[in-house]
């Protein structure tokens, strides 16, 4: 699936589109809070590379690292305070919500070598799957895919994958029971 961890050091052209995206993202996103002017958050997303649906929600106090990196899905919602560090791609599916303050984070650094800005830097991709639900204050860590359905409970840090329609809590998240959906 997604787990391949990739090394490096971030380019040129993507310190510059996140410099031109954080003054965006001050003058012309983050001032307009209201459902109202969703439509035009989600035109600025895709101006900047986003894959987003028009009937997806991003909330105005959402912090998004790099658009280019965020694809959301029918109804999919990033909600009031989230931190989507995307430096590598971030995929939330159909009717995914993803809760206030949680945090979606791509990125590291090696810990088998001195770090700097000229390498250590490691990425991989987070995938949540259709249906699933991430709450609030959760961590979300690199590599990580939620399965289908899932609930990650309030302040839960994930490090590793989710199996379709379970709930885990905790630190490190541990499966606490099966989701079961009634009629």
């Amino acid at each position: 699936m997604w787990p391949i961890i990739q090394i490096g050091s971030t380019s040129f052209k993507d310190k510059f589109g996140r410099m031109l995206w954080n003054i965006v993202y001050a003058i012309l996103f983050r001032p307009f809070g209201t459902k109202v002017f969703n439509r035009w958050r989600l035109l600025l997303l895709k101006m900047f590379g986003a894959d987003v649906k028009w009937d997806s929600i991003v909330y105005s106090s959402a912090k998004i690292i790099a658009p280019w990196n965020l694809c959301l899905g029918h109804k999919a919602c990033l909600g009031p305070k989230t931190v989507c560090y995307n430096f590598a791609k971030v995929s939330l599916g159909e009717s995914v919500t993803v809760s206030q303050e949680a945090y979606l984070c791509t990125a590291g650094h090696r810990t088998d070598c001195v770090n700097d800005s000229g390498k250590g830097l490691i990425i991989a991709q987070i995938a949540i799957e259709g249906k699933a639900w991430v709450g609030a204050r959760a961590f979300v860590g690199m590599g990580v895919t939620i399965g289908e359905g899932a609930i990650v409970g309030a302040t839960a840090s994930v490090y590793k994958d989710v199996a379709p329609w379970t709930i885990v809590g905790g630190n490190p998240a541990k499966v606490l029971k099966h989701r079961v959906m009634r009629e």
